[in-house]
């Protein structure tokens, strides 16, 4: 009801500042803090004194004496308070609240008919995820998620980088290279055999004698040279390689879970003729300079040049990105990338060059993010000694499967809980604790990864949330049945705490949309501790079984809806909804 009520209050303030000869360009609607009853405010008043020539409070009390409440279906009062003027909610805007999250699908908006890419993750296929890349997996499947609750048509695509050095370094070293002379895999799974071939590789380059290298360096760059080619041979050299290591980093990529529509592979763009497309189109720029053995754009809003084509005519990561991202162009309305804080420069660099291209730049999006760090200390996947993601998620449902164990003899909820449940439990907490306490944060500050705090029932974690679906459901449980329709008399539900949970509950879907049109999942994330909390209140001051019986069926819906509301905004970050904890 919230996104109703702000649409029409919205119509009610532009008539009444029409009414009174006054501009309308911006209404000032924004969210009152929480010690004010309404539901929204306007402070035109503000900006609009200097024009009326009266102070504000004046103003607001004028504009709201313009607005009949009476015409209103989801506003009850309209109030002058200071220079503000405040909209409080309707029954009408509770009981439509009450009845829109008896639906499971609570939260979800209408489809816009607007086709969006989510690119992500396109970590190079040379060996483990590992714990520092973890945002991008885990910002970028939950941004996917929040569009698609948002009516968006959303697909997420994992682009491959299977054309640069180290994977034709990866190449050289696996056909080079005996097992028998490798470590034994860390993992008996196919991206942690394979990586050893390319830490003996990179180990061999920086080691052995020059003319063994100058050899090996040979190999390498007729590999590249293959594939720029169009040799079919190697691609399928390099294609064994990588489509393995991918194998493996997918499996682990789908325990966050993050999975996708679509591997695209930078090949494509060499193989169907869009690199050499584009770079004779670039050529043809007025930036285009060659200098230094290579052919640069020479941006002016950058210090460092756009290198798109080396001397032996090969093309670059960046060239072939270019050639990606027009064809995204062509395919979606709408792309976003989320990225590493060290692409930014590169990021710019694309967009600029696009726009000289003549592409409506305005279609792409790019979400940026900082690391996560262990307090172990640092990561690097090519020396091997990183913390890869496989140990921190065994490690997060170790830990959880300790908690809940721990739990368990506190336990007020009277049914059996058996191995299997504590297991499914403990992936459902450890592994929700790990993805929220990382998604939870603005992807732009840096993040040191906690277990005290991940883990932590009676803080604002995952686990706290999930707690209160799982409460929720016990209650239902206890019921024996679910609210029907007719049990929603929301005339019922009169105390601060019911009230203040509607309120709560009504932003839901508002919620998803700021999240969505921003592009920052984390606001999902922090919703949710809200209606945590606010729901513990309900709970210790709202008897639901023990209520007489008309009470008791009121707030057993306000359970229900609070249950659908937890569970779509978990499952809108990514995060599962136990039943039982």
């Amino acid at each position: 009801m919230f996104r109703q009520t702000r649409s029409e209050v919205a119509d009610a303030l532009e008539a009444a500042l029409e009414g009174l000869d006054l501009p309308t360009d911006d209404l000032g609607i924004e969210e009152p803090p929480e010690d004010v009853a309404a539901v929204l405010a306007s402070s035109a008043a503000f900006r609009l004194a200097g024009e009326v020539g009266a102070p504000p409070p004046k103003v607001a009390a004028d504009v709201a004496g313009e607005i009949d409440a009476d015409e209103l279906e989801y506003v009850d009062t309209v109030e002058q308070q200071g220079a503000y003027i405040n909209f409080l909610p309707s029954e009408a805007y509770f009981a439509g609240t009450l009845d829109a999250a008896q639906d499971d699908g609570f939260g979800r908006l209408p489809d816009r008919e607007t086709s969006v890419v989510v690119e992500h993750t396109s970590a190079n296929p040379t060996g483990p995820v590992h714990v520092g890349r973890a945002r991008n997996p885990i910002i970028g499947d939950a941004l996917a998620r929040v569009l698609s609750y948002a009516g968006y048509d959303v697909d997420r695509h994992y682009y491959v980088n299977d054309a640069g050095r180290q994977i034709a370094v990866f190449t050289w070293a696996y056909e080079t290279f005996d097992e028998d002379d490798l470590p034994e895999p860390e993992r008996d799974s196919p991206e942690y055999e394979m990586v050893r071939y390319y830490r003996k590789g990179n180990s061999f380059l920086e080691d052995a004698d020059d003319d063994r290298v100058d050899e090996a360096e040979r190999e390498i760059q007729s590999i590249l040279q293959g594939l720029e080619e169009g040799d079919d041979e190697t691609y399928e050299r390099v294609g064994e390689v990588v489509d393995t290591v991918l194998g493996g980093m997918s499996a682990t990529l789908e325990r966050l879970p993050a999975t996708f529509d679509e591997f695209v592979k930078e090949t494509r763009f060499m193989r169907d003729g869009s690199t050499d497309d584009l770079v004779t189109r670039l050529k043809e720029l007025d930036e285009a300079v060659y200098e230094e053995d290579a052919w640069q754009l020479d941006l002016p809003d950058f210090e460092k040049n756009l290198v798109f084509l080396r001397s032996d005519d090969t093309s670059l990561y960046t060239t072939r990105d270019l050639a990606h991202h027009e064809w995204k162009f062509d395919t979606y309305d709408r792309a976003v990338t989320v990225l590493g804080e060290d692409h930014k420069l590169q990021a710019d660099q694309l967009d600029a060059t696009l726009d000289l291209l003549g592409h409506d730049t305005d279609q792409l999006d790019q979400v940026f993010y900082s690391w996560v760090n262990l307090p172990e200390g640092g990561m690097s996947t090519r020396e091997g000694t990183g913390v890869d993601l496989d140990d921190l998620l065994d490690e997060a449902i170790a830990r959880a499967r300790e908690e809940v164990e721990d739990r368990l003899d506190d336990r007020s909820r009277d049914d059996d809980i058996d191995e299997g449940d504590i297991e499914r439990i403990a992936h459902q907490v450890g592994i929700g604790a790990v993805r929220y306490d990382i998604v939870s944060k603005q992807p732009t500050k840096g993040i040191t990864f906690e277990w005290e705090r991940a883990l932590d029932f009676e803080a604002q974690s995952a686990p706290y949330v999930q707690y209160v679906h799982a409460r929720c459901c016990g209650i239902l449980d206890e019921a024996g049945a679910e609210p029907t329709a007719g049990d929603l008399d929301v005339a019922l539900l009169g105390t601060d705490a019911e009230r203040d949970l509607l309120r709560v509950i009504a932003r839901f879907p508002a919620v998803i949309e700021q999240a969505a049109e921003e592009h920052r999942p984390h606001v999902v994330a922090t919703y949710t501790r809200a209606i945590a909390e606010q729901f513990n209140t309900f709970y210790r001051e709202c008897p639901v079984l023990d209520a007489d019986e008309d009470v008791r069926l009121a707030r057993l819906a306000l359970v229900d809806a609070a249950r659908h509301t937890v569970a779509n905004a978990l499952d809108a970050i990514g995060v599962e909804a136990p039943d039982s904890m």
